[in-house]
């Protein structure tokens, strides 16, 4: 049985991870071996969380990363991410600023590039979710603000990168197990997964002559800072409990899914999702 606080329950989104007790696990398992040499990525949602764990990993195994993060609040989460990356060996930016927002996701690619001279990877992370007991009081500004960070933001930042991405270049998207079994508190959420996931197979279609490969992780329940800034206490107490191995998966689980799509060890797959989720048959 999991054994998360909720005495530090968070009021914004999507959380801060230095808030969190206890703290996700976002280390990597294993030495670098340098499938990543030379690459520059950028990371959405990349201060916290999956985005951080991704963000660390990807430095270990030679990549230049540039992380996007959404607010001030998180400065503290942004700044620790750029140090762990410069631990790793790796050459860091961060960019504040709203996925949801076609101008700004253009802007942040301009940065990368002016900052590194190219973009290897994409890793479209960055999400909100409001946990709501009754569908009836999903309110029209929240049911327009998932989408528009959850999947807008994903299409905003391809049609950001796609002039400067090369053959051989990477997308990786993040949806959800709540894509293929919904979730009752998140309904809304569960439903840009849904999209994310049509989105990445279509795409993957249109870029594979480009040589581009376009791929998803479909992360179970992951000890996040969503959590605590999305759920009510008996649900934070327990997360992760109903999964088949009975706990919720840590950042640093989810993190070499992303590395094997970003990576040319999975070279021959396009629109395929792999599915971190501790095989997590019902809702948390």
């Amino acid at each position: 049985m999991n054994q998360f606080s909720n005495d530090r329950l968070q009021d914004q989104q999507p959380g801060v991870e230095a808030e969190m007790t206890p703290t996700p696990d976002f280390r990597p398992f294993y030495p670098g071996s340098g499938r990543l040499e030379g690459k520059t990525a950028i990371i959405t949602g990349g201060d916290s969380g999956i985005g951080r764990a991704a963000a660390v990993l990807f430095a270990r195994e030679g990549a230049n990363v540039a992380i996007l993060y959404l607010s001030e609040d998180e400065i503290e989460d942004a700044e620790k991410t750029l140090e762990l990356i410069e631990a790793e060996g790796g050459a860091g930016i961060a960019i504040r600023g709203d996925v949801g927002n076609k101008k700004f996701c253009n802007d942040a690619v301009a940065q990368v590039i002016e900052r590194f001279g190219r973009v290897d990877i994409l890793v479209n992370n960055a999400a909100e979710q409001h946990a709501q007991q009754d569908f009836e009081n999903v309110s029209e500004d929240q049911i327009e603000a998932t989408f528009r960070t959850n999947i807008f933001g994903q299409m905003f930042m391809v049609q950001a990168v796609l002039p400067h991405l090369q053959e051989g270049a990477a997308i990786v998207a993040t949806t959800s197990v709540t894509a293929y079994r919904g979730q009752d508190l998140l309904i809304d959420y569960s439903a840009t997964k849904g999209a994310i996931l049509s989105f990445t197979r279509a795409l993957a279609h249109k870029l594979a002559s480009r040589g581009i490969r376009v791929n998803a992780v479909a992360p179970g329940p992951i000890w996040t800072p969503l959590i605590p800034a999305s759920f009510p206490p008996e649900k934070v107490e327990s997360f992760g409990d109903s999964s088949t191995m009975g706990r919720a998966g840590q950042p640093n689980e989810v993190a070499p899914s992303i590395l094997f799509l970003a990576c040319a060890d999975s070279s021959f797959m396009a629109g395929h999702v792999l599915h971190p989720d501790g095989g997590a048959p019902t809702a948390d």
